[in-house]
């Protein structure tokens, strides 16, 4: 295992389903659909922050760390997931979220308030300079803060989507599959990343297509290239990496972050109604939104198999109630 020497604490439910979608396969009369389940790694509804924290988390451990800091939005599903592994291992938690309260506590903070998250509002001040000044604070009552970036997308963290190619395509081994392409969800970079220095390393011969949920592909391939370089170094792994070595996509951005679209409320109700499969409105649902597009598109051939790795996010679906519906 490529992971091997690395600290880790196993808080996630894993190896996550790997499941075919034949309804939605043949609606769409296309490539042969499957997903990987992410949305299914525990910590407080799951997501795929988990498979990162076991690594952070670890690291935090063996800094002696009491508290965890980290930042989002109001509804970061990696915030929410932080503060559950927070408290399923004893540690303080504070989440720094990007602007002012809201008027009603649901979905994602709602679940940060029951897991005992101190809450901090960054309004309109840099999320990192909030977390640098949090910590600060901590440190000076005597604690000792372990700050965790935006999304967990450092090297330590990308190295959860190491392990996680390493599981798949061991399950791919088992069941005789091999899938064309592997497409996601990409925004901070950590899950994307880590597939792909998982794939090269592992000799994965598909391609990796991330979905841009924010940046622009441009801003997202120089953020990949750097952070993929940054967790082959941490791995021990001879390899570096370009921006021409990612395929992403923005066309699906649309008004951005987190503004929820019809393409996103088609792409929830889709795979509802026909896979009994939940999406978020700002993560997968954009995604997904996106994939069915490139399958009516017939960007992808007929006869190949795709795999949409789902990252989970299901909390986040609450505090969008009046968007999805």
């Amino acid at each position: 295992m490529l992971t091997d020497e690395l600290p880790r604490v196993p808080i996630a439910h894993l190896p996550t389903p790997l499941e075919p979608l034949p309804r939605l396969s043949e609606q769409l009369k296309g490539p042969e659909l499957w997903i990987k389940r992410d949305d299914q790694t525990g910590l407080a509804t799951g997501g795929n922050k988990a498979r990162k924290l076991e690594f952070l988390v670890a690291d935090a451990l063996a800094q002696e760390a009491d508290v965890l800091i980290t930042g989002g939005a109001a509804q970061s599903n990696h915030a929410r997931q932080t503060a559950a592994a927070a408290a399923k291992l004893g540690l303080g938690c504070v989440l720094v979220l990007r602007g002012e309260p809201p008027a009603e506590i649901q979905g994602n903070l709602l679940l940060d308030v029951l897991l005992g998250a101190e809450i901090v509002w960054g309004h309109d001040e840099p999320l990192n300079a909030v977390m640098s000044q949090v910590a600060e604070d901590w440190r000076a009552q005597g604690r000792r803060p372990y700050v965790i970036p935006y999304g967990g997308s450092n090297a330590v963290g990308a190295a959860g989507y190491v392990a996680g190619m390493e599981e798949l395509l061991a399950q791919c081994d088992e069941r005789g599959l091999h899938f064309d392409w592997i497409v996601s969800a990409s925004s901070s970079g950590g899950t994307q990343s880590g597939i792909v220095v998982g794939a090269r390393a592992l000799g994965y011969t598909g391609r990796v297509l991330g979905i841009s949920v924010d940046p622009a592909a441009e801003v997202l391939r120089e953020r990949l290239s750097g952070l993929a370089t940054a967790t082959a170094e941490h791995l021990g792994l001879e390899l570096t990496f370009t921006p021409e070595d990612f395929t992403v996509s923005d066309e699906y951005v649309g008004a951005g972050y987190g503004v929820v679209s019809d393409r996103e409320r088609e792409a929830i109700r889709t795979l509802a109604r026909t896979e009994g499969i939940l999406l978020d409105p700002v993560y997968t649902g954009k995604a997904f939104g996106g994939l069915l597009d490139m399958v009516r598109r017939e960007f992808f051939d007929a006869g190949e198999r795709v795999l949409f790795w789902h990252t989970g996010g299901i909390g986040g679906l609450f505090g969008h109630r009046d968007d999805v519906l």
